[in-house]
């Protein structure tokens, strides 16, 4: 594979699709984005991770490409970000070739791997196919506001009448589950299974716990729940 830009005479335009591109190397996204629009793309730039999260957020792309190489936060986190709340296509583009760095990003949520040195006209093919595969646009938003709760889904955060409120790894995975699918009843079998994996389908058990933890943490009145509510038998639901 070759590192220049020039599209080699393939000429197939992306029909004004939306790229951001992620990266910290000013005169690669440069000329990545020069290329880019010669061939159709509307481009955004973004030179960091925390950038990268508040463009998709406004100018939402159709795909992402993203660097691993970030000044500010390695590029796995910003792949989980993205995928707390949006099915964007992510190409991922970087200079690491080795097969757990494919692996990880491939496991966190991205759709491809290209590796550098790269063919420009190899680019272009796998952005469009990512922007084919892509699922149907949705109104989906990455700051939740319920009452006094602001969820960030993108940034991993959430806050109470302004004050952080600090989740482990695993109330916070219970609890993006649950507003991402807000206001419809989660079953406790698939909730299991997306949090803690397949092997703990039947333990009804940690649903209990950790739904306990998020309510004391929470909500206003944590024995008169208004936000993380139980179906009694079926499972969960979040209301705002």
């Amino acid at each position: 594979m070759t590192s220049g830009l020039d599209g080699g005479g393939e000429r197939a335009t992306a029909s004004g699709n939306r790229v951001l591109v992620v990266d910290d190397d000013v005169a690669l996204a440069r000329a990545l984005a020069i290329n880019l629009r010669a061939h159709g793309w509307d481009v955004t730039a973004a030179p960091t991770g925390a950038a990268a999260l508040d463009a998709v957020a406004s100018a939402r792309p159709d795909v992402v490409l993203l660097d691993l190489g970030l000044p500010d936060m390695p590029g796995l986190d910003v792949i989980e970000g993205i995928r707390g709340w949006t099915r964007v296509p992510i190409v991922v583009l970087s200079a690491r070739q080795l097969g757990d760095d494919k692996v990880d990003a491939l496991d966190a949520g991205a759709d491809d791997y290209v590796t550098k040195p790269f063919a420009m006209n190899e680019l272009l093919a796998r952005l469009r196919a990512a922007a084919r595969r892509a699922e149907p646009a949705q109104a989906e938003e990455p700051v939740v506001v319920a009452g006094e709760l602001r969820i960030d889904l993108a940034r991993r955060q959430v806050s109470r009448s302004g004050a952080e409120v600090r989740l482990s790894p695993t109330e916070w995975a219970l609890l993006e589950v649950l507003v991402r699918n807000r206001g419809r009843l989660v079953d406790r079998k698939l909730l299991l299974q997306e949090v803690w994996g397949p092997a703990y389908s039947t333990e009804t058990n940690y649903l209990r716990v950790y739904t306990a933890q998020l309510r004391r943490k929470l909500e206003k009145d944590p024995s008169q729940p208004r936000h993380i509510l139980t179906h009694p038998g079926a499972g969960y639901r979040f209301e705002v």
